[in-house]
């Protein structure tokens, strides 16, 4: 692939599907300053130096940025993008400044102001979600070993299995179920494999070798295939409890997913970075529109779940030190606030090159650059 058609099929779509993501969650971060009484100095989408920008009627600079890899939203009395209190600012506001400060709002009014970035992008999912499942369909998995999404360099791209083939044999045993197919690859790593499909009412057999990956001290078989689907609309009335419960359903998956990670129970090898979802980006927009709207809800959903993770540097982390101050009746010191923001930027960095890491030996570095120069 030229460079340029990379920019034009992959890192553009990716950074339109971004910065709009962003956008939402900074956009829930403004409404909830400005109802809470905080002064809003700054919304930008991207870092650096300034495109253009305007300023609204109550003193906002709006603006876009040179890398268009994020944004934020910076209020009076922040130090930086981070929301990091400017301490030496605090101590010189008057009381005319003060009533314009998130500083000096109440705990509970500062919670209100960082929880809203990340439930923006949870309705903005449930938003979606509920038209899609009113218009489109909801995707329920099928009984049948449909196979759905075929997962780039995985075993099943490599065999060369197809999204919609179903399997109804491996090797000598019928399989009559998805959970029948994934039992059987689970406990088969590395070994070959005969599938017989049925593509388009057509027989055909192929031969697969599970991808060995590692499951707490166990070698099990892996696939690479997302479970099929089928489409079963809802009425207006009762899809957005249907969209509310996918979006708890996935809030409580990825919570067990961090566990298993924190625990050694799960690979960190599945974690994907820009360059990774950039990627998948490019793949998505090759599809319908509908599959671009689900890759957005996704996004977005993990947009706000990653967000509401207790690190410093994200809005779970200022979260987390608004609590311990409802409960202690005092803020976190400055001096624990520093640590905390430095060890936080630390492990974010470190967080965004492991996965890019990822990413490139995924894709195999050598060869994704040879495809990007042509």
């Amino acid at each position: 692939m030229h460079i340029l058609q990379t920019i034009v099929q992959v890192v553009i779509p990716f950074l339109v599907i971004l910065s709009l993501l962003v956008f939402v969650h900074e956009l829930g971060h403004f409404w909830a300053a400005r109802k809470n009484g905080v002064k809003v100095e700054v919304f930008s989408i991207g870092f650096g130096r300034e495109i253009f920008g305007w300023n609204d009627a109550k003193g906002t600079r709006w603006k876009i940025s040179w890398l268009p890899l994020g944004g934020y939203v910076r209020m009076f009395s922040d130090l930086n993008a981070a929301s990091q209190p400017d301490q030496n600012h605090i101590a010189q506001m008057t009381e005319e400044e003060k009533q314009q400060s998130l500083f000096h709002k109440s705990v509970w009014q500062r919670i209100s102001v960082s929880a809203a970035g990340p439930l923006a992008n949870y309705l903005f999912s449930l938003i979606l979600m509920t038209g899609l499942y009113i218009f489109v369909g909801q995707r329920i998995p099928t009984e049948i070993a449909k196979i759905g999404q075929v997962m780039p360099e995985s075993a099943a791209a490599l065999a060369g299995l197809k999204s919609d083939d179903v399997v109804q044999q491996i090797n000598e045993h019928p399989i009559a179920s998805f959970n029948d197919m994934y039992l059987l690859v689970r406990e088969n790593p590395g070994k070959e494999l005969t599938f017989i499909v049925s593509r388009e009412n057509q027989p055909l057999t192929l031969k697969v070798i599970p991808q060995e990956a590692k499951e707490e001290s166990l070698s099990v078989g892996r696939l690479g295939v997302t479970h099929g689907t089928i489409d079963v609309k809802h009425p207006f009335y009762s899809a957005p409890f249907y969209a509310l419960g996918d979006c708890l359903s996935f809030t409580w998956q990825a919570l067990i997913s961090v566990g298993h990670i924190l625990t050694g129970k799960k690979s960190t090898e599945g974690l994907s970075g820009p360059i990774g979802i950039a990627t998948m980006t490019g793949e998505i927009m090759q599809k319908e529109f509908t599959d671009v709207l689900w890759f957005c809800i996704f996004l977005s959903l993990n947009l706000g779940f990653l967000n509401l993770l207790p690190i410093p540097m994200f809005d779970g982390g200022h979260l987390l030190f608004y609590f311990i101050e409802a409960i202690r009746g005092k803020p976190v010191s400055e001096k624990a606030q520093e640590i905390a923001y430095r060890i936080g930027f630390t492990f974010v960095i470190f967080l965004v090159l492991f996965s890019t890491w990822n990413d490139l030996s995924r894709l195999k570095a050598l060869e994704f650059l040879k495809n990007i120069f042509g």
